[in-house]
């Protein structure tokens, strides 16, 4: 088994593909041959089916991933509540604390060679009363990707983020364009501006495909620390 690697997976604003990027990115680790997980710590919007308290997104990283390692450790805190977190959180009086992830996280590390942690919403919602992404970045030592929505505004966003990002003595490691819609002005000016201006490298180009799997677009996809291939860089 080679070296475990770990990454907090993180974006610009809530809805912007995170999950979905994430997907890919453990597809590509799994591609490489790699044994991949994703987690999700915590979750809001959760439904019950067939008696059973799931997060959509838990449930696609779930499916991404090389074995199920069960959602206890997936999803340590699923709240029901479509809010932002720290208010669900309150709604079912449940404290969210940082131990029961990190033991989470560690059970997951004894199984797995590379890890995909992804936050909830952008990277400062709060996740419970003292307990947000930075935080749990911190905790567990982990490198961020940075998901950015290309949209109008997704200049202004991303700065913004990875300045936050960098003002916690955190590691941007590489981000991700996620092209939301087919016609947004300029996208190609933008991916280039963010490319000399984030601080790091662009480790892909998701496409608008609606129809699109994570599977079916992780060779767009590289992970930090290796090269990215000719279809990494190409542009949709």
């Amino acid at each position: 088994m080679s070296a475990f690697r770990a990454w907090f997976v993180t974006g610009t604003d809530t809805e912007i593909g995170k999950t979905f990027a994430a997907c890919t990115l453990i597809h590509a680790a799994r591609a490489q041959g790699y044994t991949a997980l994703g987690m999700k710590p915590v979750a809001s919007g959760a439904e019950t089916i067939d008696g059973k308290t799931i997060s959509e997104d838990a449930a696609r990283l779930l499916a991404a991933g090389s074995f199920d390692p069960g959602l206890e450790r997936l999803n340590p805190y699923c709240l029901r509540a479509p809010v932002s977190p720290h208010f669900a959180a309150q709604t079912e009086d449940i404290r969210i604390e940082t131990a029961r992830i990190r033991q989470a996280f560690d059970e997951l590390a004894q199984r797995c060679e590379r890890l995909f942690v992804e936050g909830a919403g952008g990277f400062l919602t709060p996740l419970g009363e003292e307990v947000d992404a930075p935080r749990i970045a911190h905790e567990l030592d982990l490198p961020i990707i940075l998901v950015v929505g290309m949209r109008l505004g997704c200049i202004n966003h991303a700065l913004l983020t990875a300045e936050a990002i960098y003002a916690r003595s955190l590691r941007l490691e590489g981000w991700i364009a996620n092209c939301m819609y087919p016609d947004t002005p300029r996208l190609n000016d933008n991916i280039d501006f963010l490319r000399h201006r984030l601080g790091a490298p662009l480790l892909g180009t998701l496409p608008c495909a609606p129809d699109a799997t994570p599977e079916s677009l992780a060779h767009l996809v590289a992970l930090p620390h290796q090269p990215i291939s000719h279809a990494a860089r190409s542009r949709p």
